[in-house]
């Protein structure tokens, strides 16, 4: 198959990814309210817009215990009436991304040592897979809650070849997709994707712009580490790598670490899942009636001394053929 030929095909994936993201959210916020107390009642049917929310402290503490009363929610600038509301840990369904390029191959082994603690931390409803990618994209391991199976694929990465950074982000975008679709169980898991990279993309068939679209139409959190070099933390050069991550990050309501020694990695890893596993769920139907498939910004607040809210950024509103 020629370049121009797959990556028609590949674009041609994301249409259908993209055509059935709409109608995940209301979907997943029921079920979850299903588990919840019977006061909280959702009505099959409604346009239920679903939130993970962070708070912390400027310094970037977690702010844990909040009532409901303390938060506003607002769509476009209006105000929205919270339907659901949770604190409660909710279980995760998580891929894993390794950079396996020739520039890693002096730092793989910690990168190896600090993914593998990250997922020894899941806890017993998570779900994990595996993902390397240098020139080409592999599935190591599919989502399973085996710690074991998750941690022998990350140690079986090798280094070499160039970095198709977008094109594993869309895989991992579109497994959680099916994985949420394709589950047999009536468990609701927070989904999220954390990548480890140190350059900028080389070698994808997968635009930026498409996989940013991508993720936006998700309810995927994405949390990126870059891997820097002291003397590119030095540099106030612009870094289109740093760009595209943090911006990914930030619109599906996540962050940017940027580190430049590699026994940083533990830390960071350690303060992801710690940040996973406390926050807020907030679910709400939207006050705007139109069907017009259009973006909706939005904007947490919390009415508490030194917190700060963080969640996506917005979402597509529905359009007329979703019911």
């Amino acid at each position: 198959m020629t370049q121009a030929r797959r990556r028609l095909a590949m674009r041609s994936g994301v249409a259908v990814v993209l055509a059935g993201l709409g109608a995940s959210t209301g979907l997943a916020i029921e079920r979850l309210a299903a588990q919840q107390t019977p006061q909280q009642v959702f009505r099959a049917g409604t346009d239920v817009v679903s939130l993970s929310i962070t708070v912390a402290t400027p310094e970037g503490k977690l702010i844990g215990g909040l009532d409901r009363a303390l938060f506003q929610v607002f769509e476009d600038g209006a105000l929205q009436e919270i339907s659901f509301f949770s604190s409660e840990r909710q279980p995760i369904a998580l891929s894993i991304l390794l950079d396996t390029s020739a520039s890693m191959e002096p730092k793989l082994a910690v990168a190896q040592e600090a993914a593998s603690g990250f997922a020894r931390r899941l806890g017993p409803e998570d779900l994990a897979q595996v993902i390397g990618f240098d020139s080409r994209v592999e599935v190591l391991q599919d989502f399973t809650g085996d710690a074991v199976k998750l941690e022998r694929a990350i140690r079986r990465t090798n280094a070499g070849g160039s970095t198709s950074l977008h094109n594993a982000l869309y895989i991992a975008l579109s497994n959680l997709k099916k994985a949420r679709l394709q589950a047999t169980d009536t468990i609701i898991r927070r989904q999220a994707i954390v990548v480890l990279s140190d350059g900028e993309d080389t070698s994808s068939l997968m635009g930026y712009d498409e996989v940013l679209d991508l993720a936006k139409r998700s309810d995927v959190i994405v949390y990126a580490i870059g891997l820097k070099s002291a003397q590119d933390l030095k540099s106030h050069g612009f870094s289109e790598a740093d760009f595209e991550l943090r911006t990914l990050a930030e619109e599906t309501g996540g962050r940017l670490f940027t580190v430049d020694q590699i026994p940083q990695l533990g830390p960071i890893y350690q303060q992801i899942a710690d940040e996973l596993t406390n926050q807020y769920t907030i679910g709400y139907t939207s006050k705007n009636p139109k069907r017009d498939g259009a973006w909706r910004a939005i904007q947490v607040r919390v009415q508490q001394p030194n917190a700060i809210a963080r969640t996506k950024r917005g979402y597509y509103g529905p359009t007329m053929g979703l019911r």
